[in-house]
Order: structure tokens, then C-alpha cells, then sequence
């Protein structure tokens, strides 16, 4: 008699096997925020963050948001971008890169929203859906700076 997949995923070598795949999925799902998000950086500022500035301070022109808040912002982004970026990227201070992450697309969440950008807040939301589960699934951070500098900490064995 054949078990279905539930009765089977029961035993502790699925659980096993699960918990290896994921140690695999988690680092590739990482390294991928890390690389979209730091060349978002990146790419911005050698640019020349001057033009990248212009647009969104154009572009924010209709909102109730104040132009020189925009302008800072639109200063700091890249550099922000960058860094969380290259530190998600490496697994490096990875709790704390993926929580300033999922918090810069909040903001970023809400400036859409501001400007009534209802695709762009879409493609957010599903950027905060990643950090959401490389949150909650941060134990399989196997493969990383942080595992590698301090394998004690490390919670998946």
C-alpha cells in the first residue's frame, strides 16, 4: 500500500532530506535578493547619482512628500541599495541586511503608494515576500560569511 506524501513526510528522513534542500534553496534565494538589489546600488551610482536624483525628485514632484526629503532620500538609496545588497549577497550581518531590506522596501512601498505606482508597489510586494522568507528560514543560512566566521551560531544542523 502506498503512503501519500503527507503520511510519508511524517518520518524523519523526509524532514531530513527537506531541511538539506533547503540548506541548498536558501543561499541561492539570497544570493539572488543580493545581487538584484546591490546592482539596483550599484548600477545607480556609477551612473552618477545626479541623474538618478533628477528623475525621482521629477517623478515625486505630485506627491505630498516635501522635495528636499526626496532628494536626500534619493541621494542615500543608492548607496543603501548597494550595501544591503553586497551584504545579502555574502551572507554577511544577514539578520541585519535582510531587516534593513524588508524595512527600505517598506518605505519604498509607501513612496509608491504616495505616487499611486499600483505596478511597482506590486513588484514591491513581492520583493517583501522574499525578505519574508529569508527571514523566517534564516536557520538554513549554511552557506554564508555568517556560518563561516561563526559556525556556533548556526541553529540548522
Amino acid at each position: 500500500m502506498l503512503m501519500d506524501e503527507e503520511e510519508r513526510c511524517h518520518t524523519d528522513s523526509c524532514r531530513q532530506v527537506d531541511a538539506e534542500d533547503l540548506r541548498l534553496a536558501y543561499p541561492l534565494l539570497r544570493i539572488t535578493l543580493g545581487i538584484n538589489i546591490g546592482l539596483h546600488g550599484i548600477s545607480r551610482i556609477l551612473a552618477g547619482p545626479a541623474s538618478f536624483v533628477a528623475t525621482l525628485t521629477k517623478q515625486f514632484a505630485s506627491t505630498p512628500l516635501p522635495h528636499f526629503a526626496v532628494q536626500g532620500f534619493a541621494f542615500t538609496l543608492p548607496w543603501l541599495e548597494a550595501t544591503i545588497g553586497l551584504l545579502i549577497l555574502f551572507g554577511a550581518l544577514t539578520r541585519v541586511a535582510l531587516l534593513a531590506g524588508a524595512v527600505l522596501i517598506a518605505v519604498l512601498t509607501f513612496g509608491s503608494s504616495l505616487h499611486q505606482d499600483w505596478d511597482i508597489v506590486g513588484i514591491q510586494l513581492t520583493y517583501a515576500v522574499v525578505y519574508f522568507i529569508l527571514i523566517s528560514l534564516q536557520r538554513y543560512n549554511a552557506f554564508s560569511l555568517d556560518a563561516l566566521l561563526h559556525p556556533s551560531q548556526r541553529t540548522s544542523r
